[in-house]
């Protein structure tokens, strides 16, 4: 389903994970993957929600799948924070 408002157009968030599907076989390995790149490629003062759905585009429109699920290593650097 495509949503239009102002101009600008929308995906619903369920088309894209069925996208992504096709390349992540696995639901559980794409939640992994999704949640791992959503905490990498978030940017501060931006809606997380974008962040998601701009992973799950990667993900569905990625030719390679072994380049999505190839790497393993920490997705990112947990900050401490001072008490």
């Amino acid at each position: 389903m495509i949503l239009k408002e102002k101009g600008n157009t929308y995906t619903m968030r369920s088309d894209l994970i069925y996208d992504a599907l096709g390349t992540v076989q696995n639901r559980y390995l794409l939640c992994q993957v999704a949640s791992k790149a959503t905490r990498k490629f978030h940017k501060p003062n931006t809606r997380v929600q974008e962040t998601m759905n701009d992973v799950l585009t990667r993900v569905g429109r990625a030719n390679n799948p072994d380049r999505v699920m190839g790497s393993t290593e920490e997705a990112y650097e947990p900050q401490r924070r001072a008490a």
